[in-house]
């Protein structure tokens, strides 16, 4: 009997090791820190839609890029294109590059660039989330609830202000900070954000319309350089 009662524990312990351990969830912010390498970053594409309600119409499509310091973004560099004008953005640090769009009339002739201040949102038909910031991307998972490989919750303008550069520095006006941008995060099976989908409303002269950005993220921790543009090209005067 005794013998019997060691063969039944020998094999219950082999039975036991013989189940692979389930790997613990990834922690997304993290995952994401380790990927804050300077020299390298994340690509991007944006697809905006705007609605009233009843007629949604496509507003713009972007794509992009975000460098990397050891910290958080240090540079972008994004091009806009609305299908009947073309913009681009470059901002490396607190300098900010524009080009295209209205600007083009006013520059003088031979520039092709703007120069002025940087680091934000380059307008307010941007993607409001920016989960290539640590802070930011925390503040995302604890305001939302987690299910499979999404996250799903609300956040406010204001609320961002406090955690993200991205916001803080877009010098948004104080009557806008109560705006509620609603938000679904996809995460990988790496636990790095692949796509980021938000909408929000907002009220001018009495109507109401709803913006939202779809975002996809691509090339985690690839290499990007991020320069600005041909100092010749560049002004900071208008015509």
């Amino acid at each position: 009997m005794k013998k019997m009662i060691i063969l039944v524990a020998a094999c219950g312990a082999l039975m036991v090791a013989a189940v692979p351990a389930q790997a613990a969830p990834k922690n997304p912010v993290s995952v994401l820190k380790a990927k804050l390498v300077p020299g390298h970053g994340v690509r991007f594409t944006d697809t905006v839609t705007w609605s009233d309600g009843t007629d949604e119409r496509g507003a713009r499509d972007s794509k992009g890029a975000f460098q990397f310091g050891k910290k958080g973004v240090t540079a972008f560099d994004v091009s806009m294109d609305s299908g009947y004008e073309q913009e681009r953005v470059i901002s490396i640090g607190k300098t900010g590059y524009y080009s295209g769009g209205d600007l083009a009339g006013l520059l003088p002739e031979g520039k092709t660039w703007f120069k002025g201040t940087g680091g934000a949102i380059p307008d307010s038909w941007a993607q409001f989330l920016n989960p290539a910031e640590p802070k930011t991307l925390a503040a995302l998972i604890k305001n939302g609830k987690s299910k499979g490989s999404s996250v799903t919750g609300s956040i406010t303008v204001k609320e961002l202000k406090a955690v993200s550069a991205w916001i803080a520095a877009a010098r948004i006006d104080k009557e806008h900070e109560d705006i509620k941008i609603s938000y679904t995060l996809t995460l990988s099976s790496a636990g790095l954000v692949s796509r980021a989908r938000s909408s929000y409303t907002v009220t001018e002269d009495g109507e109401s319309n709803m913006v939202t950005v779809d975002s996809r993220y691509t090339g985690w921790g690839s290499k990007v350089s991020i320069k600005a543009p041909d100092p010749n090209t560049v002004t900071t005067k208008f015509r």
